[in-house]
């Protein structure tokens, strides 16, 4: 029961990373506030945690909204008291040619996330300040290679990762704690609604494929969330940690 009597708020909770995590953190005592924008996900993953004894709030929101991020994290400081671990898992993703992607795709890539992540952290930073609490961030791969077709997501990405690293270093001497991981392939609805784009050179599409030859379960990356989010890591911050079967590496 690692996170008992902690508070954890996890976005894109209704599915994916996002519900595994919310699950695993659950399992270990913590409790919950879960937002999404699938308010259905959102009371039926509740409703499954609060059968199992859990102690979970949820609420709909779109994180590229900043003053519905800053009434979100107020709403768990009002809820439970306090505010121990931000999950920062809500994204989205999609691939095209460079010479396709609009004003409005690139503006809502960067809105969701990297906006979202940057809303959230900045108004729940008093409050971690406050429990010694810790962030971890939801990058990918993407934030640390560059990838054929995935211009907007690589940017947004890779601003997690230096955003994870400058406040690592910022609130270091205050207590808080600022960490990221960067999956690769993982089986989750927004790997699954993926496409390739027309004309598109599968000898570059490949390098996005894990060394593995296959995509791991939402539960493994929700595995490192606990980890790195648990007292047990308390001397690891500002890293963005690949979970991507050798990904990266090859």
């Amino acid at each position: 029961m690692k996170f008992k009597d902690k508070v954890a708020f996890v976005t894109g909770a209704a599915s994916g990373i996002g519900r595994a995590t919310a699950v695993r953190l659950a399992a270990e005592g913590a409790q919950l506030y879960l937002v999404d924008i699938d308010e259905a996900g959102l009371a039926t993953l509740s409703a499954e945690i609060a059968g199992q004894g859990g102690e979970v709030a949820a609420q709909r929101l779109d994180v590229a909204d900043a003053g519905a991020c800053r009434e979100a994290i107020d709403a768990v400081v009002a809820r439970f008291g306090r505010l121990d671990v931000l999950c920062n898992i809500a994204g989205i993703a999609a691939a095209n040619h460079l010479s396709d992607v609009t004003d409005e795709q690139w503006q809502r890539m960067v809105n969701i996330n990297l906006g979202g992540v940057f809303y959230l952290c900045q108004a729940a930073m008093p409050h971690l300040e406050k429990s010694s609490g810790n962030i971890v961030n939801m990058a990918s791969s993407a934030g640390l290679v560059g990838q054929a077709y995935n211009v907007a997501y690589c940017a947004t990405k890779g601003g997690v990762v230096m955003m994870t690293k400058a406040m690592a270093m910022e609130f270091a001497s205050k207590g808080v704690r600022v960490n990221a991981i960067c999956p690769g392939g993982i089986k989750t609805p927004l790997v699954s609604s993926f496409s390739i784009p027309e004309g598109a050179d599968m000898n570059l599409f490949m390098r996005m494929v894990p060394l593995t030859g296959s995509m791991a379960e939402p539960e493994t990356v929700a595995d490192v969330v606990a980890f790195l989010a648990a007292d047990s890591s308390s001397y690891i911050t500002g890293v963005a940690l690949p979970v991507d079967g050798g990904q990266v590496v090859g």
